[in-house]
């Protein structure tokens, strides 16, 4: 008989469930739902009607969730979400509930890629890529993790809140975003700069750079930012997107640095959008402006993943994974 898992990816705005066979080699994804986080009061809430629409009862799960996940106790970084983790298995009737970081979550899915579900970008284009692996990723936050080891020892992911580092601006136009987004909250991180609502900071202060003290900025939505710099008519929605690249890049060298990366594997909801806008930015420039190293991140691997729902696959490799691999 075939043992399912219920598998779930929890961003800021989008829930994302399947139930996942753990019987195969393989980690095949049934019955995939997405499903607006905002629609519901809280995640059990969330499980417990995808459940009801697919008419599983499964006795294992592997959530995803946007925020650290060390604790009993869980809060969704971009999300007013939180739960009691030993009361969702409860009440779920589980008899496993593992809990993943969601970019713990995509590490997890990247030896799993396929040829089709990456596009290379630059450096060695060999899959699976070279470890350590930095996986990094702006979608409604910037999700960070670290993937080590390899297939033969044993895939390892250490979970990191990366994206909540302090955002380093490099010109006068990037140190006008974070003292607009200083006045906003005290502090930017990389994560204020480097996702959704961030790109439309950025195009915002590039529209209206002279506007009075205390006067927010008009945004726009970040998707129609990204259309606009695409059809190439709005020159301030292109010069934001390309900002976006830039500061991209950077964050990327930095992180391939501190974790010692040989890849660099970007993922999440936002990048996928534009890969040959990327290319043709300043992406490469800023990712190896590093003083002295810049040589050894010239042999750095940078691909993108393309693969539909990476927190989903992953989920279910790690549910298969050895217990220890997986905390």
């Amino acid at each position: 008989m075939t043992a399912l898992a219920l598998v779930a990816d929890i961003g800021g705005t989008n829930a994302r469930f399947a139930l996942a066979d753990l019987d195969l080699s393989g980690t095949p994804l049934r019955d995939v739902q997405t499903l607006r986080c905002a629609d519901f009061a809280s995640l059990q809430h969330a499980c417990e009607h995808y459940l009801a629409m697919v008419g599983a009862r499964p006795a294992q799960a592997a959530i995803a969730v946007a925020c650290p996940v060390n604790t009993d106790e869980i809060r969704l970084t971009n999300r007013a979400w939180s739960f009691s983790r030993n009361e969702l298995e409860r009440v779920l009737g589980l008899d496993r509930l593992l809990m993943l970081n969601d970019f713990g979550a995509v590490a997890w899915a990247i030896p799993g890629l396929q040829p089709d579900d990456v596009v290379h970008l630059y450096g060695p284009a060999t899959l699976p890529a070279p470890s350590p692996i930095t996986v990094i990723g702006p979608g409604t936050g910037l999700g960070v993790a670290l993937l080590v080891d390899d297939a033969a020892r044993g895939w390892r992911v250490i979970e990191t809140e990366g994206g909540h580092a302090t955002f380093a601006p490099v010109i006068e136009e990037e140190r006008l975003i974070a003292r607009w987004l200083d006045s906003l909250h005290g502090r930017t991180s990389n994560e204020r700069v480097l996702c959704g609502t961030g790109l439309a900071q950025i195009d915002a202060v590039i529209r209206q750079p002279d506007r009075p003290a205390g006067v927010a900025p008009v945004l726009r939505d970040p998707a129609e930012v990204v259309s606009l710099a695409l059809e190439g008519f709005d020159a301030s929605a292109r010069r934001a997107l390309a900002r976006f690249c830039a500061i991209l890049g950077g964050v990327c060298g930095d992180a391939a640095l501190m974790h010692g990366a040989r890849s660099v594997m970007i993922a999440g909801g936002i990048v996928p959008r534009f890969v040959p806008f990327l290319r043709s930015s300043a992406f490469r420039e800023r990712f190896l402006a590093k003083g002295r190293f810049a040589a050894y991140l010239e042999s750095v691997a940078i691909h993108v993943v393309t693969h539909a729902q990476p927190g989903l696959l992953g989920a279910a490799v790690a549910l298969r994974a050895p217990p220890e691999a997986s905390r």
